[in-house]
């Protein structure tokens, strides 16, 4: 019993999602789908509106978009980790898509140290001096109960 062709579509759609920054090409993803190229090709446009380099293209540099707004690394650095091999070309197709080159478009965010929020025990303890100059090996307090002369619900005033 063979499965429809739209199965094999989304064996093809979803390698492309999770495979985005390997070097993936319409011959595999057609392997993947168990069609010839050209078909796959034909069939992929057709049941999800693009060509699947297009969409490979699309998958790649959303995932540089969100890289450049949540990371500090490079754009260089971001082109090699989505799979892509040129800097130019990766500046010119991010700025067909996002109208604005890779560069501009971090700077529209907020730097990602501005962003991240630190829970308040971590920010006391890495506020605390690290060297402390005041006596902490002193005598032990008196405690608060002998030390007071005064019964119990009377009050000086």
């Amino acid at each position: 019993m063979t499965q429809p062709v739209e199965r094999h579509l989304l064996r093809a759609k979803d390698q492309i999602e999770a495979r985005y920054a390997d070097p993936l090409d319409v011959a595999a993803l057609a392997r993947a789908a168990g069609l010839s190229p050209a078909h796959f090709s034909r069939l992929f446009k057709q049941a999800f509106g693009e060509s699947p380099h297009g969409y490979l293209l699309t998958r790649r540099l959303e995932r540089a978009a969100a890289l450049l707004r949540n990371t500090d690394r490079s754009v260089a650095d971001i082109t090699m980790l989505v799979g892509l091999a040129s800097v130019g070309s990766f500046t010119t197709s991010f700025k067909r898509m996002f109208g604005s080159t890779p560069t501009e478009y971090r700077a529209a965010y907020p730097a990602i140290a501005d962003r991240v929020t630190l829970p308040s025990c971590v920010v006391r303890v890495h506020g605390r001096p690290q060297r402390r100059t005041f006596r902490e090996d002193g005598a032990p307090a008196a405690s608060v109960a002998s030390s007071t002369t005064d019964p119990p619900g009377s009050e000086n005033t």
